[in-house]
């Protein structure tokens, strides 16, 4: 009998960090299997697991005192991908497998009792950190082979049971390199914009919007067409960069709602939470290690709140500090996590409990109607940059103006824009005109006096606060992209302080 070690990954959020198991099996003493390093409950259970699961191989679980420690020891460790990990060890520590094969490697994988090795979250994340470590190797479920050869820089392995391992081990097989099942997928096409009619203050919103990163409000009746124009919005967005989609998908293996037959995410991805949803499932929570939320799930992409007076206050409060830093920070028992969280919210209300077709038929008295909108807080409202309110579709809007221009026509408009504004923030780093602290606007790229007189005189009236002057240079920078100038003039001034106007909601 003999001390060895395997590795495995801890997760925290979506960083991770790598952790050696060593297994010391030795006489003396009665039978019995002790296991240290701050392990959760499902982790606790995997002795039992793990003996099962060696035992149904037709192997010998050794009859002596067998220890296992996690180390770091103080860093808590959770779930169940270190089921594969122990087995190992456990199996090179009472010399049943030589250990040559093991130097080097990370193990994913849950035991199940007759030795199948099951899927796990956070597969991606994981060995990702496990090549910053310098691990050069790593042995995964083979249903996740997609998901790991997403990492470049380490030889993937996959098995779908422990005696291949085992096998493995003893140089006696080699394990599967392919993907099993159907090779990545095409993602389905967005819905087009040609669709909605009518609406052209909503759908010139939505494609300074998508231009430029700004987070939108819509107010309006229902069936005015709220809903269709925010999940068309994806389809105007620029597909994700190769850092963006490892980002994303990343936060998605944490999550565990990562497709099996592709992987990888190369789309902006588009989260509707019901209005019910509670607030860890808005801004993630949990016990022990927070999981990811709704705000974490649409990084990179939009998060769309229907029905947004009905969430409540508590929970459009809670995206406060996402909105401002483009990260939730979540504090729990076993320590504080951090989620990317950098998304364009869509916001979308009627503007009474009643909701008629037609604000002349509204039977909600005046202060029902405050109350009502009084959940989107001012402070909430100061971080949302584009404010429209729809108008009730008729059969003359229906007629008016020809053919709706559909997503191809805009996509190429909202490209166009993007790439001005890639191009004047390369040195900084920023993609958007969303992303540029007011500061810089003001003292690095700062407009003339006669372009920002307007929104100077909203500042001396109170009509907009220092935060929202801001916003409206980074619109009316998104504005001028558009019309293909220089610089903002005072008309793109007026106009983003137009989708501003405090009157909308």
């Amino acid at each position: 009998m003999a001390l060895r070690h395997t590795w495995a990954v801890a997760l925290f959020g979506v960083d991770g960090v790598l952790v050696e198991i060593e297994a010391d099996v030795r006489q003396g003493g009665l039978p019995s299997v002790q296991l240290l390093g701050l392990p959760d409950a499902a982790l606790q259970e995997s002795k039992n697991r793990v003996r099962s699961a060696i035992q149904n191989c037709q192997e010998d679980w050794p009859q002596r005192c067998v220890t296992l420690a996690l180390s770091p020891a103080a860093l808590p460790k959770v779930g169940t991908s270190y089921d594969l990990a122990l087995a190992a060890a456990v199996l090179a520590g009472a010399e049943q497998i030589p250990s040559n094969r093991l130097h080097g490697t990370v193990f994913f994988g849950e035991l199940a009792l007759d030795g199948r090795i099951r899927p796990v979250r956070g597969l991606l994340p994981g060995l990702m950190a496990a090549r910053r470590e310098g691990v050069t190797r790593a042995v995964v479920p083979v249903e996740c082979l997609a998901e790991a050869q997403l990492v470049d820089g380490i030889e993937v392995l996959g098995a779908t049971h422990l005696q291949e391992v085992i096998s493995w081990a003893r140089e006696q097989r080699e394990l599967d390199h392919e993907p099993v099942g159907e090779s990545v997928s095409e993602s389905d096409p967005a819905p087009d914009l040609a669709d909605v009619l009518g609406q052209p203050e909503a759908r010139w919103a939505l494609e300074v919007g998508a231009a430029g990163g700004h987070h939108l409000l819509m107010l309006g009746p229902p069936g005015t067409g709220k809903t269709m124009l925010a999940r068309r919005l994806c389809g105007l967005l620029p597909d994700l960069s190769t850092q963006a989609a490892l980002e994303i998908t990343a936060i998605h293996s944490v999550a565990g709602q990562l497709p099996s037959g592709s992987p990888l995410i190369t789309v902006p991805p588009f989260v509707a939470p019901h209005h019910s949803t509670s607030i860890s499932g808005l801004v993630g929570g949990g016990a022990g290690l927070a999981k990811p939320g709704a705000v974490s799930q649409a990084h990179r992409g939009i998060l769309m709140l229907d029905e947004a007076c009905e969430f409540g206050a508590k929970r459009l409060e809670a995206l406060r500090t996402a909105l401002e830093d483009g990260e939730i920070r979540l504090s729990r028992r076993d320590g504080t996590l951090r989620y990317p969280a950098q998304f364009q919210l869509v916001l979308a209300t009627n503007p009474c409990p009643c909701a008629p077709a037609r604000d002349i038929d509204c039977q909600c008295p005046p202060q029902t109607r405050r109350r009502y909108l009084g959940r989107l807080s001012g402070p909430l409202l100061d971080r949302v940059d584009l404010r429209v309110r729809m108008r009730p579709v008729t059969a003359m809007s229906l007629h008016a103006g020809g053919e709706p221009e559909s997503t191809d026509m805009v996509r190429k408009r909202v490209a166009e824009a993007r790439a001005t504004a890639i191009e004047r923030w390369s040195d900084y780093g920023w993609q958007t005109n969303a992303e540029v602290p007011g500061p810089v606007l003001r003292r690095d790229f700062a407009l003339p006096r006669k372009a920002t007189t307007l929104l100077d005189r909203g500042l001396e009236t109170g009509a907009v606060t220092a935060r929202g002057a801001d916003r409206c240079l980074r619109v009316a920078w998104t504005l001028s992209d558009l019309d293909g100038s220089l610089q903002p003039e005072a008309d793109h001034v007026a106009a983003a302080l137009e989708f501003r106007d405090r009157r909308s909601p």
